[in-house]
């Protein structure tokens, strides 16, 4: 059903000329995604949609599991337009509850299950959810009693549905459900029944997904059925993938990257994707035979492990066309034996990539270009909406059918990230370079002051304010320093109190935690110094922090370096 259904107070909707203009030429398709799962589950029944080694989901099976949880959900009162925390893993169970709630209307709020009192507070405050859907076996770590807790701090949480937890668990309160508890309770018929009376439209909010900033404070970018699937198709074209293609994935899959390269794939393309839990190189390149994997993604450490992995040899990865990495696709494609692509994705809605097809120098030495026509890009001198100088790196700025039109209820927020004329700032530094015709955009480095730790954004202000709240410590800046598996990791400058005894990495970390803050956002390395440098404006120059433990790090693996060392807790 074409429009907006059910409108929802503090999102900001694309104008009905745009939207118009987006259905005429296909970036847009009016669809839901749980209309798309029920067509592509007439047209496939019995096709493997999603494989993991537990067990395997054929799209007929998962257009009936999500019927009935989506029926199941309606019956307890959530309404299309609520909202639902999340915090599950890389599951099949994930897959079917999240298909439940697109199928119901409800918007699953893609947190990850990392976060803690800091992060869930902030999102259950901004979003005012009314479920929260968790993952008891994720960790060691007690989800569902963190949920639990969660649940009485904020008064909108009502119904918590914990998947693979203990059926049998006493006092569970009436509020709290077990996923296939919920499924099991309505049959088949009565479920088509119930979600027949629940028309959402093709652009209704399907979820709400995050972007990290420089603050910390999660930023919500409501992302739409008919934008989304559209951008998923228009990737899986760009990368050469076909209903007939399989995909392994070993990442979150609540991210933006999960839900686009993978998700939508599957439900909308009919593509099969192998799930992994976590990342096992060894089991990966297994699964990649076992199952003739067509493709595969690394957003993260999957690169840096493959190419580190010595047994290749004993793997048949014939099967295998094409393999995307944020960086060091050439070494990647040598390794392997297999073309494969620098990566570039934002949450604020651009992919950049190039399949098997193109010319090895847009795999390897740009982030290749967009798969939707209707994209413009633009590099702007940072800081300014005047178009860098031809040749010369400038700020990565776009504007087309996916992008970001305003974050949710955060309106000073959407005017720092947006040019007058509409354009997201993505806040990375880009260079142009056309190539056999097609106009490519290679990374630079980035503009805004984070960390990317293997995919997951690190706000740099945030913890630097956590981190000063420790006894000893008058000062803290954090920044990003190499590393091999993960890209980047936190380093912490402290500027120490006065007769205060330098912290180690781990007992920073357990203040932080004890705070409240993500154990992975928790700097892995302390730098100690008595100033922090400026720039000729006076401010804290982090590029030259940034640039001075790269020095020392690289000193450190190098015997003939510097031995000149600063004061370090690891």
């Amino acid at each position: 059903m074409t429009g907006i259904q059910f409108p929802i107070e503090g999102v900001v909707y694309c104008p009905p000329a745009d939207a118009a203009r987006y259905f005429e030429t296909d970036a847009w398709v009016d669809d839901t995604l749980g209309g798309a799962l029920r067509k592509t589950a007439r047209r496939h029944p019995d096709r493997l949609a999603f494989i993991s080694d537990e067990r395997s989901i054929t799209f007929a099976e998962l257009d009936e599991r999500s019927e009935r949880l989506g029926a199941a959900l309606h019956q307890l009162g959530l309404m299309p337009g609520d909202r639902a925390i999340f915090q599950m893993g890389t599951t099949l169970d994930t897959v079917v509850a999240l298909m439940g709630c697109y199928k119901a209307g409800v918007i699953p709020v893609c947190a990850v299950p990392q976060y803690r009192e800091v992060e869930i507070g902030q999102l259950s405050t901004q979003s005012e959810p009314r479920a929260y859907f968790v993952q008891a076996d994720f960790s060691a770590f007690d989800l569902a009693g963190f949920a639990r807790g969660m649940a009485q701090r904020h008064p909108s949480l009502e119904h918590l549905i914990v998947a693979r937890g203990n059926p049998m668990r006493r006092h569970r309160s009436p509020d709290e459900h077990g996923l296939d508890a919920l499924i099991d309770a309505i049959p088949y018929e009565t479920a088509v029944d119930v979600l027949a009376r629940v028309q959402v439209g093709s652009q209704d909010v399907l979820s709400f997904q995050l972007s990290g900033g420089t603050t910390g404070v999660p930023k919500i970018i409501p992302r739409f059925h008919a934008e989304y699937i559209g951008h998923a198709l228009a990737c899986m074209r760009q990368l050469g993938q076909t209903e007939h293609s399989r995909l392994i994935w070993a990442l979150p899959l609540l991210h933006n990257a999960g839900q686009l390269y993978v998700l939508v794939p599957t439900v909308a393309g009919g593509m099969t994707s192998v799930l992994m839990p976590r990342v096992d190189i060894a089991r990966m390149l297994e699964l990649i035979e076992l199952h003739r994997v067509t493709h595969g993604m690394s957003i993260g450490p999957v690169a840096p492990q493959m190419i580190a992995y010595q047994g290749m040899s004993r793997h048949d990865l014939s099967s295998l066309e094409l393999f995307g990495t944020m960086t060091r696709a050439d070494a990647l494609e040598a390794h392997l034996g297999v073309p494969c692509f620098n990566l570039f994705g934002t949450t604020e809605g651009l992919l950049l990539g190039a399949g098997a097809r193109f010319p090895a120098a847009v795999r390897h030495g740009t982030q290749g270009f967009s798969g939707c026509p209707d994209d413009e890009i633009r590099l702007l001198v940072p800081g300014t909406d005047e178009p860098a100088p031809q040749g010369a790196p400038g700020e990565l700025c776009f504007r087309g059918p996916s992008s970001l039109r305003g974050y949710y209820k955060a309106p000073e927020a959407t005017a720092q990230t947006l040019t007058r004329d509409g354009f997201v700032r993505s806040g990375d530094l880009m260079t142009e370079h056309v190539i056999d015709g097609f106009r490519c955009f290679a990374f630079e480095g980035r503009l805004r002051d984070n960390v990317n730790r293997g995919g997951e954004k690190i706000g740099s202000e945030e913890v630097e304010a956590y981190v000063s709240r420790h006894p000893a410590v008058a000062d803290a800046k954090l920044v990003a320093m190499p590393d091999p598996l993960y890209g980047e990791k936190g380093c912490i400058y402290l500027i120490l109190r006065a007769g205060q005894a330098t912290p180690t990495v781990a007992e920073l970390a357990a203040f932080l935690v004890d705070q409240g803050l993500a154990k992975f956002k928790c700097p892995e390395r302390i730098e100690v110094v008595e100033e922090f440098p400026v720039t000729r404006v006076g401010k804290v120059d982090k590029g030259a922090l940034r640039a001075m433990v790269a020095r020392r790090l690289e000193d450190e693996t190098n015997p003939q370096g510097s031995v000149e060392r600063g004061r370090v807790s690891a």
